[in-house]
């Protein structure tokens, strides 16, 4: 049923609190992304969630908190290493999956008995989940299987008509969601790279990388984490990665096989190598010396290669290491693991 968007600002922030209690979604900012909000613990509330989005049942949505005992009470134990963790990297781009407790309703967990919790480091978002007196379950704020939004036009064009309000806080710091961390196994293991890098996190517990880091999820049953299973991040455009030490002269290679009177071809490029491109649309990532701005600048891109109505876009790989390792996560997602190799 379609519904009239509002695009709320700082200053209208009781209006989303008021929608909240009242059982409705709220797209809201976060430091990483926007999300799409509710009342975790409410599973009408919840089910609006998965309807606008378009998103499956059986992937798991991440619980919002603004303090620590309202975590205690949405889990059953908590390993003292997490507990070092949420002390260190909270409020912050990191998301610890725990023991769920009876009160979480099993749509928000894709019917596991776990859940992934988190602190967002955002004012609005914390003084959002303060004055509602509420946990808030929230994916992000896309059509599923699009590009995550960082800024409220981006929620708007994806979700105005299908949910009542998006309070607006401007362009999210992050660009990529948080970090996925199951502390109900040890090694703790990470399920989805982000915000927190893996070093960080080893410097104050061990922790094994999951398959799903790395390779394509497609077949998995029931994923642990939101991002492991299903199309993500993905334009309409086709994507392809390309990675290896000769990138720029092997994406010119490809764009040679290409017919460009048919084909509307588009580079995403790093500032060193931009200029190597010529008669393609290239859009600038950012440098490779600054991959917190790569991350940022990620998404607003990979929207951008829509705008301009790109048929094929090919993106220049990055380092796997420290923040390239969660945008070269977002890449391969969003190229459908469409990987060549330089």
């Amino acid at each position: 049923m379609e519904m009239k968007t509002q695009i709320l600002t700082a200053e209208q922030l009781d209006v989303a609190v008021e929608l909240l209690k009242n059982g409705e979604c709220v797209a809201f900012p976060t430091e990483t992304v926007y999300g799409l909000g509710a009342n975790a613990l409410d599973e009408e509330a919840v089910k609006k969630i998965f309807l606008a989005k378009g998103r499956p049942a059986d992937n798991p949505l991440i619980i919002h908190c603004a303090s620590k005992a309202q975590v205690f009470n949405l889990v059953t134990e908590i390993h003292p290493e997490a507990e070092i963790l949420m002390k260190h990297f909270w409020p912050g781009p990191l998301s610890l999956v725990l023991s769920k407790s009876d009160i979480v309703p099993k749509i928000v967990t894709g019917g596991l008995d776990t859940v992934a919790i988190r602190i967002p480091d955002h004012p609005l978002a914390l003084t959002l989940i303060e004055r509602s007196e509420l946990p808030i379950a929230a994916p992000s704020a896309n059509t599923s299987g699009k590009p995550s939004p960082t800024r409220a036009s981006h929620v708007y064009a994806d979700l105005a008509s299908k949910i009542p309000a998006i309070l607006d806080g401007g362009s999210t710091g992050w660009g990529v969601e948080s970090t996925v961390l199951d502390c109900t196994v040890y090694p703790f293991r990470l399920l989805r790279p982000g915000g927190v890098t893996v070093e960080e996190l080893r410097e104050f517990t061990a922790v094994e990388l999951d398959a799903g880091v790395y390779e394509d999820q497609q077949n998995n049953e029931k994923p642990r984490s939101p991002g492991m299973k299903y199309r993500h991040y993905s334009p309409n455009a086709t994507v392809i990665l390309v990675e290896g030490d000769n990138i720029p002269s092997r994406i010119n290679q490809l764009v040679k096989e290409q017919d460009l009177t048919t084909t509307k071809v588009g580079v995403l490029a790093t500032s060193e190598t931009k200029q190597l491109y010529s008669g393609l649309t290239v859009l600038e990532m950012g440098s490779r010396t600054d991959l917190r701005q790569i991350a940022a600048n990620l998404y607003h891109l990979l929207r951008q290669v829509d705008e301009l109505e790109l048929d094929l876009v090919y993106v220049e790989g990055l380092t796997n290491d420290q923040m390239g390792m969660a945008i070269m996560n977002r890449l391969r997602k969003a190229a459908g693991y469409k990987v060549v190799y330089s």
